[in-house]
């Protein structure tokens, strides 16, 4: 399994959200340079950066931000947040980076997400947001009536190369990834899931190690490596000599509300 650092963009700086919650916003490093070249020193082999400014505001917003980290790492960056048109996207793949994350568009405009598809092969991913099982959009403020299991293979039909799901009631809460919505997501649909959103310990890590079996390939961990919950070399080390075979059953099964 991928272990997948997270950089979310506020203002240009590096921060967390608890729950979406643009006003619970916590500044991390005010140059997410630094932070971008720490995960990759500390191993990480992917970035996952969001620009929260763009997600609110419909458009990217911090381009300078993403290139500057692009052009800083050798690790492919996947990018999301306020991509919703072919301009946007072909403006942020323009910058280096090598996988779009769309979400809004995906319930908005799904045929734009099959064309975006097809004119990048493998390199749209759809972020699916959720409250309650049900997709939110627009920057997390809205909550649309669309399931999120119908909209995961909606996309995989479309041509989604992965799907990135979130339990917003977990972002940022350190409470431990929704294990049950994720098994329903990957059953869901045959191409590979990453999951986003509560893990805070390694234990968390080897939880979602066990639905690996099932498409669940990669996960991307926030608050808990700014905190020092988990030290992302670790997690790492720990995730990648792990076997899914190997995990006790109460972490491999456990279920949550």
């Amino acid at each position: 399994m991928n272990v997948i650092p997270a950089i979310d963009l506020l203002d240009g700086k590096c921060v967390r959200l608890y729950q979406g919650d643009y006003a619970k916003s916590q500044t991390f490093n005010d140059n997410p340079v630094e932070v971008a070249r720490q995960w990759v020193n500390e191993g990480a082999t992917m970035l996952h950066l969001v620009d929260l400014d763009g997600a609110k505001a419909g458009h990217p917003v911090n381009q300078a931000a993403i290139e500057a980290i692009v052009r800083s790492v050798d690790v492919p960056c996947q990018v999301g947040g306020g991509m919703r048109d072919r301009t946007s996207v072909a403006a942020i793949l323009n910058l280096g980076v090598r996988r779009v994350i769309l979400g809004t568009v995906a319930v908005e405009q799904p045929q734009l997400v099959g064309e975006l598809c097809a004119q990048f092969p493998t390199q749209i991913l759809v972020g699916i947001d959720a409250r309650n099982g049900k997709v939110a959009t627009r920057g997390w403020l809205e909550t649309s009536e669309v399931l999120a299991t119908e909209l995961a293979q909606k996309m995989a039909e479309l041509g989604a190369a992965e799907i990135i799901y979130t339990d917003i009631h977990r972002d940022g809460t350190m409470e431990g990834p929704n294990l049950e919505s994720l098994r329903e997501i990957a059953n869901a649909i045959s191409i590979p899931v990453i999951a986003s959103g509560g893990v805070s310990s390694i234990a968390d890590l080897l939880s979602l190690l066990a639905l690996e079996p099932i498409g669940v390939k990669s996960a991307i961990v926030g608050r808990a490596i700014y905190t020092g919950d988990i030290l992302l070399k670790e997690a790492i080390q720990a995730v990648g000599q792990g076997r899914w075979q190997d995990v006790p059953p109460d972490l491999g099964s456990s279920s949550f509300a």
